[in-house]
């Protein structure tokens, strides 16, 4: 029988196709592999409102489930009982708005489920367009940010070209001081140091009496990096960027679009080889 005992599981080109659906294949792989008592955690860089009903379809909602939401900066049950929580300062997010607006970037400041909006001169934020569900306020200025909220990250969505262009012109102190990667290629996100998908897996892992050699994680992009490199067995999506697919132990045949997900979980935690 597989040695796995948890499947952490991206969701956006992973596990969802890109209509941002699950197919029936992935839900019946997720089944098969919960019904031999293997932990199913969600890893995502979305705010746990922006997954919507996702847990309760895949009858995740218990308080026997667990999600990794902001990157691994939020560590919960899926009953809603937080365990583990990192998040920003004020100070650190008015230097970074100042950094990026400075920049002609649109940024996205992150509490829970609710987004605050700084448009830069001439651009407005695309984020609206990737997780509909949140809610979104468009500040006039910096000053207009409330003082008495949590911020878990900081978001910029823009055309890719400009997006590299200015993510090119950044300092290396921010990259220094925070965790700043793309999560899509027109996604770029800044997270309290520390703060990423592996980090957070091995704090759950801590919880749950779980090695990381029992950990399968399976990603597509360069956020998922961390927990690639950092669980037993990391796979490749076979739409994966080519940094993952490089730092991964096995890579799926079949894309987000046609089940990769059941595809790894069949092989490597289903099969009896």
């Amino acid at each position: 029988m597989s040695r796995i005992r948890l499947v952490a599981l991206d969701l956006d080109n992973t596990l969802f196709d890109d209509g941002k659906t699950v197919s029936e294949a992935n839900r019946l792989a997720i089944q098969k592999a919960r019904d031999l008592g293997v932990k199913v955690v969600i890893t995502t860089g979305r705010p746990l409102r922006a997954i919507g009903n996702l847990l309760a379809e895949l009858c995740l909602d218990t308080s026997e489930d667990y999600s990794l939401t902001f990157n691994g900066g939020l560590i919960q049950r899926n009953d809603g009982h937080v365990l583990a929580q990192t998040t920003l300062s004020r100070k650190q997010v008015v230097e970074l708005c100042e950094l990026l607006g400075a920049k002609g970037l649109p940024v996205d400041i992150l509490s829970d489920g609710c987004v605050y909006s700084l448009p830069a001169k001439d651009r407005v934020s695309r984020y609206p367009e990737a997780n509909p569900l949140l809610t979104f306020k468009t500040l006039a200025s910096l000053s207009e940010l409330p003082t008495d909220i949590i911020y878990d990250k900081i978001v910029i969505v823009a055309d890719r070209d400009f997006l590299d262009q200015k993510i090119a012109e950044l300092p290396a102190s921010l990259f220094e001081h925070f965790e700043a990667f793309k999560s899509r290629e027109i996604i770029f996100e800044i997270m309290p140091k520390g703060v990423h998908k592996a980090a957070g897996l091995a704090h759950l892992c801590e919880i749950l009496e779980l090695s990381r050699e029992s950990v399968m994680a399976i990603g597509d992009e360069e956020n998922d990096l961390s927990m690639i490199e950092w669980a037993g067995l990391g796979i490749a999506m076979q739409n994966a960027i080519p940094a993952v697919k490089e730092l991964a132990n096995g890579i799926t045949s079949r894309d987000n679009n046609h089940s990769g997900v059941a595809e790894a979980i069949e092989k490597y935690v289903l099969s009896e080889d």
